[in-house]
């Protein structure tokens, strides 16, 4: 039982960092199909920040510019 109990809370303390998004300065040059990640773009209006959806090769990128979601959001730089 004390098996159990400590998996289930070691599990959930494991995934509180996942909830934060993250958002980069730059677009990243390399992007799994179907990957999102959120940049930090001057296109986009003050407030939002652009969503970019990873597509399958001969597809282009889907871009649009978003609200986050969450307050949990961190800048980062993209390495490239």
């Amino acid at each position: 039982m004390r098996i159990l109990v400590s998996a289930v809370v070691l599990s959930f303390f494991g995934c509180l960092p996942c909830s934060a998004q993250t958002i980069l300065r730059s677009e990243p040059l390399m992007l799994a199909p179907y990957e999102v990640a959120f940049v930090k773009d001057a296109s986009c209006p003050s407030g939002k920040v652009m969503k970019v959806t990873g597509a399958i090769r001969g597809l282009h990128r889907r871009k649009a510019c978003v609200t986050m979601p969450g307050e949990q959001a961190s800048l980062v730089a993209a390495t490239p």
